[in-house]
């Protein structure tokens, strides 16, 4: 669900889009070729209005972390790779190849459920696909010859890094705490409905006190991310960052720092929720991770 929010609090630190992070935009406009960045305009918004891939305008614009912006600021837009489908393939199966969401995916082509595509259909992609198409390829040909070098076995094991989400050990596990006690009703990965959920739901009265799940500061904190209702966007240090969707009332502000343990909202069901939940995310420097893995 929160798929549509993210990539942002890394980025802004992701917060700055779900999911870089000092988050949602108060306004923004284009000319086609540039997006222009008003007051309150974070990476993650601009990327979420425009529906672009926060990491293709990172590239195109040559952007660094912790990704500032400042009004007035001009953005490139980048142009959109595309894909011909073919037989057999399914929009699960494309997202993968491009390294993107199902979400991302359907929302950058403007996609309906039930997602249907047809042979032939062209769909836009993210651009930074290439560089993990090309990795992959340097990884094939290492791990050829990996048998009778060493040397290789090492380059191997750097290139296939790269596409996976790197957590150093003393910082993974146990991270954060629950925000709220109740049953996992959406786990985190690919639903039934062959949907990419980012996180996890957690069902709860409406009421229940949303808590921080770790110290740090508001990235983010409305409701101008359509269908997660009223959200919170917390940075945490070293490149976390986790996110709280659905709530009733929101307690804190963008800016505020809070502790681990504090009350930031009540759980709710706004946005496009029907019943009282609280769907939360946790990001690593914009890498979206199983929030199971990180808690108690």
């Amino acid at each position: 669900m929160l798929k549509r929010i993210f990539v942002v609090i890394s980025m802004c630190f992701w917060l700055s889009a779900c999911g870089g992070i000092g988050l949602i935009p108060s306004s923004y406009h284009s000319d086609g070729e540039y997006l222009y960045v008003h007051k309150g305009d974070t990476l993650y918004s601009l990327a979420r209005k425009n529906n672009i891939p926060m990491r293709d305008l990172i590239k195109e614009n040559h952007l660094r972390a912790p990704y500032n912006l400042y009004v007035g600021q001009k953005l490139r837009i980048p142009k959109p790779q595309t894909h011909t489908v073919k037989k057999g393939e399914t929009l699960y199966s494309i997202s993968r190849k491009y390294d993107m969401s199902v979400s991302a995916l359907s929302r950058m082509n403007a996609l309906k459920e039930p997602y249907t595509i047809h042979v032939g259909q062209v769909l836009k992609v993210n651009n930074a696909s290439s560089g993990s198409v090309s990795a992959s390829k340097k990884t094939s040909a290492v791990k050829k010859t990996a048998s009778t070098q060493k040397s290789t076995r090492a380059k191997t094991s750097s290139v296939s890094t790269r596409k996976t989400v790197y957590v150093p050990k003393s910082q993974a596990k146990k991270r954060f705490m629950w925000p709220v006690k109740g049953k996992v009703i959406s786990s985190f990965g690919t639903t039934t409905k062959n949907k990419q959920n980012d996180g996890i739901n957690i069902s709860a009265p409406k009421g229940t006190s949303v808590k921080a799940a770790d110290a740090g500061t508001v990235g983010y904190a409305g409701n101008q991310l359509k269908g997660y209702g009223n959200l919170i966007l917390i940075r945490h240090s070293n490149g976390w960052m986790t996110a709280y969707a659905h709530n009733d009332k929101i307690t804190v502000k963008k800016g505020q720092k809070v502790k681990r343990g504090q009350t930031i909202a009540t759980v709710g069901k706004t946005g496009n929720v029907t019943t009282p939940q609280l769907h939360f995310e946790i990001r690593y420097k914009t890498k979206v991770v199983n929030p199971r893995t990180y808690l108690p």
